[in-house]
């Protein structure tokens, strides 16, 4: 049992990119640091949309593409079952942009870093559903206001979303789980730290060990899709 010897109560469930990978979805940032041959700087800050917009709607519309050739995979469904399934506090805080764990069944979810399939009108502040392409000339839904639209991503430089709920479950949960990221991107890789502060189980899963694997009471090594229903099988039925 991950657990203690009691059954948790509260549970915080952190996923980056590992748990996407088995669907078929490729990590931004490659072995050379770039975002599918393009610099960070260049497709990923606010400053690249103000210098090149054409540019970064291209890269983002092509990540919402092809978004629509992959398929959840077992971790996600799995995580889909927990939140089903579990009697407690869950949240399943995800630092991926893709719609693998909504598709997947997860309702208890929330996206840290914005979702592909969002948009977001720079004129009248409205974020809302978008699909196929956004592109320069984007018409906004709320206000009609063409070239404001922006893809609701946060880009380096800018607040990740909905950081007082996390901080909150973080200090009310007793079983921190990390799946399939690097910990090397904050403050993502700083929430084991906060959950063991406040006395919380830490279990990370992962291809290697994470930059924070220091910080887990316990590490488990493999793919996702293999681990994660492993785990919540083990879960559920203790």
């Amino acid at each position: 049992m991950v657990a203690n010897a009691e059954r948790p109560h509260a549970i915080l469930v952190l996923t980056g990119a590992g748990v996407s990978a088995d669907s078929g979805v490729a990590t931004f940032r490659g072995p050379d640091g770039l975002w599918e041959g393009h610099r960070v700087e260049d497709v990923a800050t606010p400053e690249a949309f103000r210098r090149d917009p054409d540019l970064v709607h291209a890269f983002y519309d092509a990540r919402r593409a092809k978004l629509e050739t992959v398929q959840p995979n077992a971790a996600h469904q799995a995580l889909a079952r927990l939140d089903a399934e579990w009697p407690g506090e869950l949240l399943i805080v995800t630092q991926n942009v893709d719609d693998l764990h909504e598709r997947g069944g997860a309702r208890r979810l929330l996206h840290l870093h914005g979702e592909l399939k969002r948009g977001w009108c720079l004129g009248c502040g409205e974020r809302f559903a978008w699909e196929g392409e956004m592109g320069a000339v984007a018409v906004c839904p709320s206000c009609d206001t063409a070239g404001k639209v922006r893809p609701d991503i946060v880009w380096f430089g800018e607040m990740p979303y909905e950081m007082e709920r996390i901080d909150a479950a973080l200090q009310r949960c007793d079983l921190f789980v990390s799946i399939g990221t690097s910990g090397a991107v904050y403050p993502a890789a700083g929430f084991v730290q906060t959950a063991l502060y406040c006395g919380a189980r830490c279990l990370e899963m992962n291809l290697e060990p994470s930059q924070g694997s220091i910080f887990f009471h316990e590490t488990r090594l493999g793919r996702a899709a293999e681990l994660v229903p492993a785990w919540v099988e083990e879960l559920l039925g203790g």
